[in-house]
């Protein structure tokens, strides 16, 4: 059985160039800078963006793939797989999932065996989704097990995130007016949850330390009651910060994988430069 793994570009996926091989199939968001696109991750790349936002003072703003572009893949990707699972971002950030269905449903008279999942997750957390749904194929379960299996998989995550910039958080929609002004004055960064696929304040720090403090406290509570083999440390272009991090996270707890995974830049026009979060999926037998 052939399957294909379709994701958007706020998944971190690297060796793009290589989807034969890894059977995965990478959409681009799209973003713009006033009058101008981009494809992100196709012709504008994080490092791109900030550098962008620091000097052209244009109105930035993200948009989902359209309906016709994911139709027309799925048409090319049903010549060579027997079924196509499209997984994507949660659909509370984005209407990509949105576009997705409804090419899917548009082609399921002459296409039936289109799955869309709502990862209802971000960046790497997506990816691992993915990656897990290729071990069960390659384990031989059917599709049908791969779909309820993903989606319970889905429930057993936990993603927590420190905002780099209030004013790109405020720009984007994310963020109330008041919330905006109250974070500037006092210097305070939100603390992020993401909780059914939905941002959650679930703290208010003053500094990085007392955020990653904050964060790690979280991870070591959950560490208490559940199974937990890998930890995604997600960053923007800070990834030094995110591997001292994980440095001082591996020797707190050595029989934990920890990895540093990019935001990429739809995410980073939300979030900033600077944010840095951690993620994990309990392991259930």
């Amino acid at each position: 059985m052939r399957i294909a793994w379709v994701t958007d570009s706020t998944a971190f996926v690297p060796n793009n160039s290589d989807s034969k091989d890894n059977h995965i199939y990478i959409v681009p968001m799209i973003i713009f800078f006033g009058e101008n696109e981009y494809q992100d991750g196709v012709d504008l790349t994080p490092e791109d963006l900030f550098a962008k936002l620091r000097e052209d003072k244009v109105e930035v703003k993200t948009s989902q793939p359209s309906i016709g572009t994911f139709k027309e893949l799925y048409e090319q990707l049903s010549n060579d797989y027997d079924y196509i699972f499209s997984i994507h971002v949660s659909s509370h950030f984005s209407g990509t999932y949105s576009s997705a269905t409804q090419a899917a449903a548009i082609l399921s008279d002459t296409i039936p065996n289109i799955i869309c999942i709502d990862s209802k997750v971000i960046s790497n957390p997506l990816t691992e989704l993915i990656l897990f749904g290729q071990r069960l194929a390659n384990e031989g379960k059917d599709p049908e097990y791969i779909k309820h299996a993903l989606e319970n998989r889905i429930t057993s995550s936990e993603t927590y995130v420190m905002v780099g910039s209030l004013e790109q958080l405020h720009k984007s929609g994310r963020m109330g007016g008041l919330s905006f002004f109250l974070g500037s004055v006092l210097n305070i960064k939100p603390m992020l949850a993401i909780e059914d696929g939905k941002l959650e304040v679930k703290d208010k720090v003053r500094s990085i330390k007392k955020g990653l403090n904050s964060m790690e406290e979280r991870f070591n509570q959950a560490l208490a009651a559940k199974q937990i083999t890998k930890v995604s440390v997600l960053h923007g272009l800070n990834q030094e910060d995110a591997l001292e991090w994980i440095e001082q996270l591996r020797q707190k707890f050595p029989e934990i994988e920890f990895g540093a995974y990019p935001l990429g830049a739809v995410i980073g026009v939300h979030a900033g430069a600077n944010t840095i979060g951690i993620s994990w999926f309990e392991e259930v037998n």
